[in-house]
């Protein structure tokens, strides 16, 4: 591997790590140089699940005005709604609803997985807000 694939991969790295640990102005500024807003892991996780998953709402709402895809699935066939679904976060779940995520979308959907963790009536309210 050349050097530049070795500074790119560290690139991504820290992009993936600003989203997991929600620096949303820092991240924002990577966004706007040209990093793309879907990049993926090697799970298929985009910078929109691993801030959805570890509940951070402005790094959630940075992507998603950059253009992140609400209903992108990672490699499992997950939804960044189904993740925040599981975890519970009502305001990222409205993020998400907001941008158009999909109830439906991917395996376990996010209204299977609310059924699943005993999340329906929060999912049900949000969705009526929609």
């Amino acid at each position: 591997m050349s050097t530049d694939d070795d500074k790119v991969i560290e690139l991504a790295g820290k992009v993936f790590d600003l989203a997991r640990q929600g620096e949303a102005d820092t991240l924002a500024a990577y966004l706007d140089a040209g990093v793309p807003a879907n990049l993926t892991n090697d799970r298929g996780d985009g910078l929109l699940m691993l801030a959805a998953y570890h509940g951070h709402r402005d790094a959630v709402a940075v992507l998603l005005l950059r253009g992140a895809d609400a209903n992108r699935l990672n490699d499992s066939g997950q939804t960044p709604l189904s993740g925040a679904v599981f975890k519970g976060d009502r305001e990222i779940i409205g993020l998400l609803l907001e941008a158009g995520a999909d109830l439906d979308a991917g395996t376990p959907s996010a209204r299977d997985t609310a059924e699943m963790f005993g999340q329906t009536e929060l999912l049900e309210t949000l969705s009526k807000e929609q």
